[in-house]
């Protein structure tokens, strides 16, 4: 029992701390109910998108053991390719090319890159993905340009204002913040039960134990590996268009996507639910911390103040590092020597 909670103490003073940030702004007068409910909510939206990218990350960690640095070029490249071919055809038809695009990406990956490296160090599987990450790039901006572009998905920018009569002035949400919030929720009923239903999804689950076993037993490596940089593919395709709709399709995109690293961390790098749950903690954690915790900050010790948002997520994810390096859901692996 007392090994027990001692390996679930980070895990208490985590929940602690964010009770405490969560309960400060209203108990200390800093915020009324209403504007602390809309920051709140921000936070969630911006969680859902962090979530989002850290799927892709997961899905492929979960399946290849393969940390894929690349995950938010990824998402940039899926992005651009989608607004650029919605320049001249509908957008359905160009997200549907765009996935074909991101299916032929994982083929070339698989063939290039994976099936050279097979059974390397996880270090020498990193950098690869570096190097794909650094192409994407360059690639992407050679084929579709360098400007901002656009994808408009029909909804209104203008958000909605709820709960008018119980808070004064009413309280703003996103309509795309929703689309996404809907998007992460299908894909978080989906994907658990591809993993744990169908043959394929059992498939990656024995290729990430153990290659050489997967192997033994006949299960294909290459195909399970084009299969989960296809599915890592289709995430970056829904986050990409998003983000792209939310914030514009911009060279930019891909280091917010790597927003997304903290929350994997956090959350675990094999486990989905992990990081939902991870994207939440981070994406509620910035935005009180920016509105509330910043200005308290700056006024106490004279500081210019602003910025914290840059590096919140980063500095709760190392300190949580620090004390349980395989996060919430994480698998805790266990080495024999």
């Amino acid at each position: 029992m007392n090994a027990r909670l001692r390996r679930q103490a980070p895990v208490l003073a985590l929940a602690a701390l964010l009770a405490v940030g969560l309960a400060a702004p209203l108990a200390t007068g800093a915020a009324v109910p209403g504007f602390w409910l809309e920051v709140l909510l921000g936070g969630l939206m911006a969680g859902v998108l962090y979530a989002l990218v850290a799927l892709g990350f997961v899905l492929i960690y979960k399946a290849s053991g393969v940390f894929n640095y690349a995950q938010g070029a990824m998402v940039l490249f899926a992005a651009l390719t989608t607004a650029r071919l919605a320049e001249r055809m509908p957008l359905p038809v160009a997200a549907a090319l765009a996935l074909a695009a991101m299916v032929a990406f994982a083929w070339l990956v698989e063939r290039l890159v994976l099936r050279p490296l097979v059974n390397q160090d996880p270090v020498v599987l990193l950098m690869a993905t570096l190097g794909i990450s650094y192409f994407i790039d360059g690639f992407g901006q050679a084929a579709w340009g360098g400007d901002i572009y656009k994808i408009d998905l029909g909804l209104s920018k203008d958000p909605m204002i709820v709960l008018e009569r119980v808070f004064e002035g009413g309280v703003l949400i996103g309509r795309e913040d929703l689309a996404a919030a809907a998007a992460v929720a299908l894909l978080v009923l989906l994907l658990p039960v591809f993993f744990q239903r169908t043959a394929t999804g059992r498939a990656l689950r024995a290729v990430a134990d153990d290659h050489q076993a997967a192997q033994s037993i006949g299960i294909a490596l290459g195909r399970i590996w084009i299969i989960v940089w296809s599915v890592a593919g289709f995430v970056a395709l829904v986050a990409g268009i998003v983000w792209g709709s939310k914030l514009g399709v911009q060279f930019s995109l891909s280091q917010v996507a790597l927003k997304a690293l903290p929350v994997v961390i956090l959350g675990g790098l094999d486990s989905v639910p992990g990081a939902i749950l991870g994207g939440l903690i981070i994406g509620v954690g910035e935005k009180m911390a920016e509105v509330f915790l910043g200005p308290a900050l700056a006024k106490a010790f004279a500081l210019a103040g602003g910025g914290i948002e840059n590096w919140f997520a980063y500095m709760l994810a190392l300190v949580f590092l620090l004390v349980r390096p395989e996060g919430l859901f994480g698998e805790r692996r266990i080495d024999r020597v």
